[in-house]
């Protein structure tokens, strides 16, 4: 099963895990990734703590537990290759996008990664 298809057939929760220039840690919740191609991927990302980290620091983690008993998931290693702020573009990516609760516009970004590395949950992987 390719990467693409692990995501959209399992379900689970995901972490991304950032640092800034200075290697001060952040971890966020986010949801599963977007995938362009099996060694591209997106996240939809508001002006915070995380996007602010990958303006200094283009590498992280993303940690994805799947939903059943027991420690499965991947661990995704990787690298920032660009962005776009295009809410045409959020809005045809989003899997649940309602943002009606917001009474001011939210500068949304898609920030696109290469995959440097993927391991399970668990271990080595080898």
């Amino acid at each position: 099963m390719n990467l693409s298809d692990y995501f959209d057939n399992t379900k689970g929760s995901g972490v991304l895990a950032t640092a800034d220039s200075s290697g001060l840690v952040n971890a966020a919740v986010y949801a599963r990734p977007h995938f362009i191609d099996e060694t591209t991927l997106a996240f939809i990302m508001r002006e915070r703590l995380t996007y602010e980290n990958l303006q200094t620091n283009p590498h992280s983690t993303y940690l994805f537990i799947e939903s059943k008993p027991g420690y499965a998931g991947k661990r995704l290693y990787l690298t920032k290759i660009r962005e776009e702020t295009n809410d045409e573009l959020v809005a045809s990516i989003c899997r649940r996008c309602d943002y009606s609760m917001f009474t001011e516009p939210l500068m949304r970004h898609v920030v696109f990664f290469t995959i440097d590395k993927v391991l399970p949950l668990i271990g080595s992987g080898s």
